[in-house]
């Protein structure tokens, strides 16, 4: 019987400090792995944070070359639902990789966004042979009027030729 009220008593002191501590971590601070997401240049993709605070303000800030919302921001604040996550839309125009923090009630949670490079090669046409540069029809333009110039400068100079023979 008394080890029945020993153990009884352990629980109930283990239980007693282990739930507020638990509590405690979330208004503490600790960090939580967001999503992590491949966009284009410029497309707006939308980044979800779970395991924070429920209905508490939150803060997400990201790096100079990312827009959060639909303003050129690099931090923004909305509520947390009742379930504890929240979502910002974010887009980068340059490539690279970029890390979103939320901050809401000590929780601290990051995303990484990586912005992939947009492939210009090709004409989507199945060809995927890099662009030199050069268009046939511009290609063209350029023969033809270095043709043209060099007929003008042949007339000029056959012209020379006859008139000096002409009066030799």
């Amino acid at each position: 019987m008394i080890r029945k009220a020993l153990a009884t008593a352990a629980l109930a002191a283990v239980a007693l400090f282990a739930v507020p501590a638990a509590a405690h971590a979330e208004e503490a601070g600790y960090t939580t792995q967001g999503p992590a997401v491949t966009a284009a240049p410029g497309e707006a993709v939308s980044l979800t944070f779970t395991g924070l605070p429920a209905n508490t303000p939150s803060t997400a800030t990201a790096p100079d070359a990312v827009t959060l919302a639909a303003l050129k921001a690099t931090t923004a604040s909305k509520p947390t639902d009742a379930s504890g996550s929240v979502t910002y839309q974010a887009s980068a125009t340059q490539p690279g990789t970029y890390t979103i923090t939320v901050t809401a009630g000590g929780v601290v949670a990051t995303a990484t966004l990586t912005v992939a490079p947009s492939d210009t090669a090709g004409s989507g046409s199945g060809d995927d042979l890099a662009s030199t540069g050069f268009d046939l029809p511009v290609l063209a333009l350029w023969v033809g009027g270095g043709a043209l110039a060099l007929g003008a400068a042949l007339i000029a100079v056959m012209t020379t030729v006859r008139r000096n023979r002409g009066n030799a």
